[in-house]
């Protein structure tokens, strides 16, 4: 997998998937749609000034609530290359996963608007603004090829060519 970078947008703890996308918009499936509401719960505007490969930086417990699978999927398709948090909740780490969205357990000091260089194959997450350097597990292979071909169900179809 190729290096990620990107601006942070912070978030605190305890970001459950009603905040990260709201009941109210799960009238669709479609990604771009549910995309253009993602943390309509706790920062309304945020679909509009997210960008491409923007980074979010949360606390504990974030994707804690249900498991429904249109919180990883609004994230992703919003651009964001990559969430970092202290922890996950278990079927929000799965499902990011599952859809091809890198989800890294990390407590790293960052502040809204730094700019994060994440290598998943050393585990190493540099802070470019600040200078700072963490080590993170490094992601195994199976999981990086889950990551590269965008999802588990691509992976799953490659391997049964």
């Amino acid at each position: 997998m190729e290096l990620i970078e990107g601006k942070v947008w912070k978030f605190g703890d305890n970001i459950d998937t009603d905040v990260i996308i709201p009941g109210r918009f799960l009238r669709t499936f479609d990604p771009k749609e549910l995309a253009s509401h993602v943390m309509a719960g706790e920062r309304p505007d945020f679909a509009s000034i997210v960008g491409d490969g923007d980074i979010i930086v949360g606390g504990w417990n974030f994707g804690c609530g249900s498991s429904r699978e249109q919180a990883p999927v609004s994230i992703k398709y919003s651009g964001v290359s990559a969430v970092i948090a202290k922890s996950f909740a278990r079927i929000f780490y799965r499902n990011a996963i599952n859809i091809g969205l890198p989800v890294i357990v990390a407590d790293i000091e960052s502040d809204e608007g730094d700019i994060l260089n994440i290598n998943l194959e050393k585990g190493i997450i540099s802070n470019l603004t600040n200078n700072q350097t963490f080590s993170i597990a490094p992601f195994k292979e199976f999981m990086l090829n889950i990551l590269n071909e965008k999802g588990l169900v691509n992976h799953y179809l490659r391997e049964k060519e």
